[in-house]
C-alpha cells in the first residue's frame, strides 16, 4: 500500500502517484520494443529544443515541486528531464531490460519520472514523503544518492526510490517476478491514466505481464 505524506502534499498540493503492479518476466528487450524507443527519441529530437525543455509543462511542474521541497532542480534533475535532455543532446539511451526500457519509453512520452521496483525487496507500507538531512542510499549506476529535501519513497527499512534516481536495493534485475511502477506526477491527474494504460499494454505484450493492477494515489 502506498500513501502520500501530508508533509509532501502541503508543499506540492498537486502531487499524485500512478501505481502499476504486475507479475512479469524480465528479459532483454525485443527488437520491436527497441524500435519503439528509438522512434520516440526521434520524435523528441524533432519536436523539442533543448533550451526549451525546462519550459515544457510537465517538466516545469517537476522543477517547481523540487524547488518547493528545497532541492535545486538544475543540480538534481528528475529522471525524465535527465533522460530527455540526454536524447536531445544526441547521446541516445541505454537499453537495460524490457521493464526498464518500458519505464523509459513512457517517461519520454509523458515527461513523468517513473520508478520501477522489485516488490520482493521493498516493504508493504510505502510512503511518498520528503527526505530529511542525511537521507541517502546506494543508487543504480552511481554510488550515493542524496535524497534530502527531495520527494522520496520510503518503507520500513528506509528510503529506496525518488523521481531522480532509484536505489540498488529495489532495482529490477532478471530475478524480479513481481514489480511496482510509480509514475510521479506533480501536476495532477492529467496523463496519469493514459500513461498507466499504455504501460499495462506494453507489459502484457513485451513482459508476459499478468495480474496487472493500476491505481492513482492522491
Amino acid at each position: 500500500m502506498l500513501r502520500i505524506d501530508e508533509k509532501l502534499k502541503n508543499l506540492v498540493p498537486d502531487c499524485m502517484v500512478g501505481v502499476v503492479e504486475a507479475e512479469v518476466k524480465v528479459k532483454e528487450s525485443s527488437e520491436e520494443l527497441v524500435n519503439l524507443l528509438n522512434e520516440e527519441c526521434e520524435l523528441l529530437i524533432n519536436n523539442i529544443k533543448l533550451e526549451e525543455l525546462s519550459s515544457e509543462e510537465t517538466i516545469a511542474a517537476n522543477r517547481k515541486a523540487y524547488k518547493a521541497c528545497g532541492k535545486n532542480p538544475s543540480r538534481y534533475r528528475t529522471s525524465s528531464e535527465a533522460l530527455i535532455r540526454r536524447v536531445l543532446q544526441g547521446k541516445g539511451i541505454y537499453f537495460v531490460n524490457n521493464i526498464v526500457d518500458i519505464n523509459n519509453l513512457i517517461s519520454m512520452k509523458t515527461q513523468f519520472s517513473i520508478g520501477s521496483y522489485n516488490t520482493e525487496n521493498i516493504g508493504e507500507n510505502i510512503v511518498f514523503t520528503v527526505g530529511i538531512e542525511g537521507d541517502e542510499y546506494k543508487g543504480i549506476g552511481k554510488d550515493i544518492v542524496n535524497v534530502a529535501n527531495m520527494p522520496v519513497l520510503a518503507d520500513e527499512e528506509g528510503k529506496f526510490g525518488s523521481p531522480t534516481s532509484d536505489s540498488r536495493r529495489a532495482a529490477i534485475d532478471e530475478n524480479a517476478e513481481k514489480i511496482m511502477m510509480c509514475l510521479f506526477s506533480f501536476s495532477g491527474k492529467d496523463k496519469l491514466e493514459s500513461g498507466m494504460k499504455e504501460i499495462k499494454g506494453l507489459l502484457e505484450k513485451y513482459a508476459d505481464g499478468k495480474n496487472i493492477k493500476t491505481t492513482i494515489v492522491e
